[in-house]
Formats: structure tokens, C-alpha cells, sequence
């Protein structure tokens, strides 16, 4: 699977598995998911400049449960949820502006 098709199953998958339905992403609108895709970006950086976790309390938005934050040791699964979020982020802007998706 290439990029483009990770992150299309990982959205997939949340929506599926997770519940996190437009609906669900909708309630979102002070930036969380946006803040949660760069948290599993940064993740990656703890882990090459040995960071303590970092992102998680700078990034991961703290009106979230902490059980919600689930980085992998695999540096492509923690893009493949960032790329996911930052899709329903798109989505969530796009349904708000009015505009198909």
C-alpha cells in the first residue's frame, strides 16, 4: 500500500472501529484534530531525538481522554493516523463551509 492508501484505511478503521463519525468529528471545532494529527506526527521526533513523550502534552488536545492517545513504535502507523486525522480535519472544514465533500 502506498501513503495515500494507508491513511485512507486508517480513516477506514476510525470511522468503522473507532465511532469517530462526521457527526463525532463535527463536535471538534476548537482545533482538536488538527492539534492530534500534529501530536502522531511529533511523535516520531520523541522518539529520533529521544524525547519523553512530548507530543502527547504539548500536542494531543487535554479535553481528550488520555486512552485516546495510542502512538506506535512504528514511526509509518503514527503517520498513517496523523494523515487520517488531518483528512477529517479537511472533511469537518469542508461540510461547515458548506462544500461536498
Amino acid at each position: 500500500m502506498n501513503g495515500i492508501e494507508r491513511i485512507a484505511a486508517e480513516r477506514k478503521r476510525q470511522v468503522e472501529k473507532e465511532g469517530w463519525t462526521p457527526e463525532h468529528d463535527d463536535a471538534h471545532s476548537k482545533g482538536e484534530l488538527n492539534a492530534a494529527a500534529v501530536a502522531y506526527a511529533a511523535a516520531n521526533l520523541d522518539r529520533i531525538w529521544g524525547g519523553e513523550d512530548a507530543a502527547f502534552h504539548s500536542f494531543f488536545p487535554s479535553n481528550w481522554q488520555v486512552a485516546w492517545w495510542k502512538p506506535s513504535a512504528d514511526p509509518i502507523r503514527n503517520l498513517e493516523k496523523a494523515g487520517a486525522l488531518i483528512a477529517a480535519e479537511i472533511d469537518r472544514l469542508q461540510r461547515l463551509a458548506g462544500k461536498s465533500n
